[in-house]
């Protein structure tokens, strides 16, 4: 059963933070607010929460797993960025986008794409997200809540509770965060190539 945390969107309790943290730490696997839709989350780490990740949005190989960060510091450990994409994401950050990127020796194999060695990357625009991350000291692997054979993207905490209560060790309540996923910016060939339209004004990378 999943523990349930009612998180203030705009001052997160630092308990219940602490609480979740510790959670993630012990290979839980958690949903939690973004600022475009629910994501799942798990440790850097954890194989389980991976593959559980997988199993839940019945994903295969080639999905691109998202590394939820706090800050360009942290980003920067785990993707390749030259300088024209350094500018071009800094200036979209945080916000409502993911970018996928070479990936670095810091990312484990399992994370990245199976033939191209990259890995999405983000950094969030949401009180909650980067109080759990900068909690963490390191980045969530995360996928956004997307059930297979479901249009959109659940939206509400208790929701989330009552359809993944059996395989979640946590869900994070910060209220609503819409239905739109991130714009998906692919810098791999260095270039800008949107593959998904989403939150983030794709125009910018036109």
């Amino acid at each position: 059963m999943a523990k349930y945390f009612d998180v203030h969107p705009d001052n997160p309790q630092r308990r219940a933070i602490g609480q979740v943290a510790e959670l993630v730490r012990r290979d839980g696997l958690i949903a939690y607010p973004t600022d475009s839709c629910y994501a799942l989350g798990c440790r850097l780490g954890s194989q389980d929460g991976i593959e559980r990740i997988r199993s839940i949005r019945r994903l295969d190989r080639r999905h691109h797993f998202t590394l939820v960060c706090q800050d360009f510091a942290q980003l920067g450990q785990f993707v390749h960025v030259d300088n024209a994409v350094f500018r071009a994401i800094k200036a979209a950050t945080p916000g409502r986008y993911t970018f996928i990127l070479p990936a670095t020796k810091e990312v484990p194999r399992r994370l990245m794409h199976e033939k191209k060695k990259t890995v999405g990357v983000r950094i969030p625009d949401h009180v909650v997200a980067q109080a759990l991350v900068a909690e963490l000291g390191e980045p969530l692997v995360s996928s956004t809540l997307l059930l297979p054979d479901v249009p959109e993207p659940l939206t509400q905490g208790w929701e989330i509770k009552e359809e993944l209560d059996h395989v979640l060790d946590a869900v994070v309540d910060s209220g609503d965060c819409g239905i739109e996923p991130t714009t998906v910016v692919d810098f791999s060939s260095g270039e800008a190539e949107v593959v998904r339209r989403g939150a983030g004004d794709p125009d910018r990378f036109a």
